[in-house]
């Protein structure tokens, strides 16, 4: 695991930052492990009939976790003022990044503050601007979490490192960049039949750099889980087909659930720009061939070491519910195909086609470098760029490359999150529409699915919306990813989910 930057939920960006702090603060909702949103500090809601209000009545049990600055050391109840102030917070761009997903908030209703209302201590109030399905799925990100106005006021910014939540786990200390303690919250409001959670006593977060050194420590049992596949060495766990090797299988287990992360190519498509109009990649019929030229499937079982899905579906992952293989149709390794696009395009066998530059980071050179290969026996040459990451990262967002690798994680699980990034209104660089794709039939459907409250429906928008963009080809999907955990065997209840976000409060250890 990477480093903790901030233990603000305000700063729950990336994914350390989530881990932990998801065991130290809730919000109104919270995401079950099929991706349902359930009641968390909230206990019901309701939605008025036009869309544009939520309305959240709290539980009257949850407490802030105890602390000096509560009178008599004792965390005070939280209330829906709490959430006004919390809320509120997140407008300010200097202490989250979160004012984004804070667009649709009717900010100029005189009625609330900034678009939030405590009618009273236990009903809470959210008024948008227009109807938008996904909202519920949204507030479950952990920026949405509740903090006291008296540790922001107290710590200022050093709340970062002495948070005050209501989550299973209390803080105990934070050496930066080498372990995080916190230990068990006795006043925690969530129960499991009769026993009152979390059953650990206190948790313990590592931050390892060096995988075999994490791995050696596992295997000790100094520690208890290691996440993701680059927390150890695949070729010395895992077999050619991605399973356990049977010599570990006594001594611990492994979990894998489909990721909602979909990693791909993009490919600036607009024909405004100079880069473009002077690219061959402007072409359709050259994209798709593209996309038939190499074979996913190896490119999985070679370079991912079988974990994951080919991208061979749409840009939406599996994980989530309009993912279906027979409904949007995507590409397949097939030469006599790319031929029959090459010279669509104007470049029979490749004839006259220029070299074309894919820019990348240099932890997926072996993948992009067997794409490289399999393009050269259909007369494509692909040159690649090894860059910085944070220098791909601008450069994407900037539009100064016109191929480029990237990937893309679910902030929240909905479609919504995966189609915004060809919606016209979010080009690059103020949004993520890095391909600045445009398509007007595209564009009014994706608005017609945000009102849409009807799941099945919005599904089969989803899943148009995806065709489209395959059949106009302005991205290269490779994989659909896969989280993948290693757990000793003395724990249990530790349950997995398409987010990939760690839940704590029911797992049990039995001590050895």
């Amino acid at each position: 695991m990477g480093g903790i930057s901030s233990l603000d939920p305000a700063a729950s960006s990336n994914f350390e930052n989530i881990w932990a702090v998801n065991q130290l603060f809730n919000g109104l909702v919270q995401m079950s492990d099929s991706l349902k949103v359930l009641p968390s500090i909230a206990k019901n809601w309701n939605i008025s009939d036009d869309g544009l209000v939520y309305t959240f009545n709290l539980r009257n049990d949850v407490f802030f976790h105890d602390n000096d600055l509560f009178e008599g050391g004792k965390g005070r109840k939280v209330t829906a003022k709490d959430f006004v102030y919390s809320f509120n917070r997140l407008y300010d761009s200097k202490v989250s990044s979160a004012v984004t997903l804070l667009y649709n908030i009717d900010k100029e209703n005189k009625n609330t503050t900034n678009g939030f209302v405590a009618t009273n201590d236990s009903t809470f109030s959210i008024y948008l601007k227009e109807p938008f399905s996904p909202f519920l799925g949204i507030l479950t990100m952990k920026y949405f979490s509740v903090v006291p106005k008296e540790a922001i006021d107290h710590y200022k910014e050093e709340f970062r490192r002495n948070p005050i939540g209501t989550g299973p786990f209390k803080y105990k200390y934070w050496e930066e960049g080498t372990r995080l303690v916190m230990h068990k919250n006795p006043n925690y409001f969530e129960f499991e039949g009769a026993n009152r959670l979390p059953y650990l006593d206190a948790v313990s977060v590592s931050f390892i750099k060096e995988k075999e050194s994490a791995f050696m420590q596992f295997l000790k049992g100094d520690i208890d889980m290691l996440s993701g596949i680059d927390a150890f060495n695949p070729s010395e766990v895992l077999d050619a087909d991605g399973k356990l090797k049977a010599f570990y299988k006594e001594k611990f287990t492994m979990q894998t659930q489909p990721y909602i992360k979909t990693d791909y190519i993009g490919i600036l498509i607009d024909e405004s720009m100079d880069k473009v109009k002077n690219s061959p990649l402007k072409q359709k019929a050259l994209r798709k061939a593209i996309n038939y030229a190499f074979d996913r499937e190896k490119l999985i079982k070679y370079f991912h070491n079988n974990i994951g899905l080919p991208a061979n579906a749409g840009f939406i992952p599996a994980g989530l519910s309009s993912y279906n293989p027979k409904k949007v149709k995507g590409y397949y390794y097939n030469p006599d195909k790319v031929n029959q696009l090459l010279t669509e395009a104007g470049y029979p066998n490749g004839k006259g086609l220029p070299d074309i530059t894919l820019h990348t980071t240099d932890n997926f050179i072996e993948i992009v470098e067997f794409i490289q290969g399999q393009l050269s026996e259909s007369n494509i040459k692909l040159k690649i760029s090894i860059e910085n990451a944070t220098v791909l990262k601008t450069g994407v967002a900037k539009n100064e490359f016109n191929m480029f690798k990237k990937s893309w994680v679910g902030d929240y699980a909905d479609e919504e999150n995966f189609m915004s990034l060809f919606y016209s209104k979010n080009f690059s660089p103020e949004g993520f529409n890095y391909t600045h794709y445009k398509n007007p039939d595209f564009d009014k459907l994706f608005e017609k699915a945000n009102s849409e409250q009807n799941d099945s429906i919005k599904i089969s928008m989803y899943q148009q919306m995806d065709q489209m963009i395959i059949d106009d080809a302005p991205i290269i999907p490779l994989y659909y990813d896969q989280i993948i955990r290693l757990v000793k065997p003395n724990i249990s209840n530790l349950s997995t989910n398409p987010m990939n976000l760690l839940n704590l409060k029911n797992v049990k250890k039995e001590n050895k």
